[in-house]
């Protein structure tokens, strides 16, 4: 490893003063420690591991699938999808008992999710969605327009924002059917007026479909009281999954007798084990399962849900709010001169829990950084994205970061 970040004193008293007031810092230490890395600064991408996961899966190894065998199917793993479900939508979503389930990857589920929104509005032609958002959502609604027939209304948003109500409301109409955000902008960390744009679209006549991949495990969410249609987010980032994790679909409870999805397995049908001639789904959100349930990659999200369970989603936005605030101000104090621009709203509630800084050079800084053990990540063309997971993230490590970006820059 390169030479260690060597930190100016009174920054370095500043980030200690903050850990030494924070009333989560003890939960830092319930994390993975990753041997020669100053500075984790990527959990919006990809969270630690808790030590709690580690022995919930020896657990699940030794008793439930080690002694049980296949008579854990019956016993609890059959549940897994609509408990666990329960439990993302309790702790994270705003969301009552009956609406969340747990399965697939978030790309699977958006497709489930956009057909399903698209056969709510029969003879509507319009999808609205917007060209700053995850290629995996644009990829997946263009094969689907492409596919249907129909048309999408592209809204541009500002460079360092997101998508606005009002832009919302330009383009959406009678004939509009679906419109697809995020709650919180990948690369500039904006945090879309969930409720206000919800309202705009359903004025329309629209069904809505939220994103929270960015959002869900770092700020509260109010799904039902926002009347959210449906939405989809993944668990590996702040609700420390690992790699792989499945993602989670939500649909209002008033939708579910409607629901139809175009992936029709045996796991979502009203009796599996009756092995059918024809498909018949099942009661509720169950019907959005297909396969085979991911039982051994459900294990590690279940600590994390229990710790934000614990700590509660208030005391988690609130060191969010803390840890994008310290990061604006020690890069506007050390970076500033070297051009490197904030590209993520200054407004502390109109951001996530990631911040978005620019230069041209960070392609190459990004590479030197993680050789330092210093960890962003990069998206081009010219950001890094500084990731703070609230609940193991410290404002040293804010410090160590920020200071490794200037020595690289100087």
């Amino acid at each position: 490893m390169s030479e260690p970040v060597r930190l100016d004193p009174r920054l370095e008293a500043r980030a200690a003063a903050l850990d030494g007031e924070d009333p989560l810092a003890s939960y830092r230490s319930a994390f993975v420690d990753a041997p020669g890395v100053r500075a984790y600064l990527d959990g919006n991408s990809l969270g630690r591991p808790l030590l709690a996961s580690r022995a919930a899966l020896t657990d699940l190894v030794d008793h439930a699938w080690g002694t049980r065998l296949i008579r854990a199917w019956d016993e609890q793993w059959m549940e897994s999808p609509t408990e666990l479900g329960d439990t993302v939508g309790r702790v994270t979503l705003g969301a009552a008992a009956g609406q969340t389930v747990v399965a697939d990857s978030t790309t699977v589920l958006l497709y489930k999710l956009t057909h399903a929104a698209l056969d709510l509005r029969p003879g509507r032609t319009e999808v609205v969605l917007d060209r700053d958002n995850f290629p995996t959502d644009r990829f997946v609604l263009e094969g689907i327009a492409a596919t249907r027939g129909l048309t999408l209304r592209w809204i541009s948003p500002e460079h360092d924002g997101g998508v606005s109500a009002e832009q919302v409301a330009a383009v959406t109409g009678e004939q509009t059917a679906l419109v697809l955000l995020s709650a919180i902008a990948y690369k500039s960390g904006e945090l879309a007026d969930v409720p206000a744009i919800t309202r705009i679209a359903h004025r329309a006549g629209a069904v809505v479909l939220w994103d929270l991949c960015h959002a869900v495990g770092a700020v509260e969410l109010s799904l039902d009281a926002d009347q959210v249609d449906l939405a989809v987010g993944c668990t590996y980032k702040y609700l420390n999954g690992g790699p792989g994790a499945p993602a989670f679909g939500y649909v209002a409870a008033r939708h579910h007798d409607a629901l139809s999805q175009p992936i029709q397995g045996w796991m979502g049908a009203a009796d599996p084990f009756a092995m059918d001639d024809a498909y018949a789904p099942a009661s509720g959100i169950r019907r959005l399962v297909s396969g085979t349930p991911p039982v051994l990659a459900m294990v590690p999200m279940r600590a994390m849900l229990d710790l934000l369970d614990t700590v509660g989603m208030p005391a988690v936005r609130a060191k969010s709010r803390a840890l994008t605030a310290f990061t604006v101000e020690v890069a506007d104090e050390l970076l500033a001169s070297y051009d490197v621009r904030v590209a993520t709203p200054r407004d502390p509630e109109r951001r996530g829990s990631h911040v978005m800084l620019e230069h041209p050079d960070f392609r190459r800084v990004t590479a030197a950084l993680w050789e330092r053990g210093v960890i962003p990540d990069f998206r081009p063309p010219r950001g890094i994205r500084i990731g703070l997971s609230p609940l193991s993230t410290s404002f040293a490590e804010v410090a160590v970061g920020l200071t490794a970006i200037a020595d690289e820059l100087g």
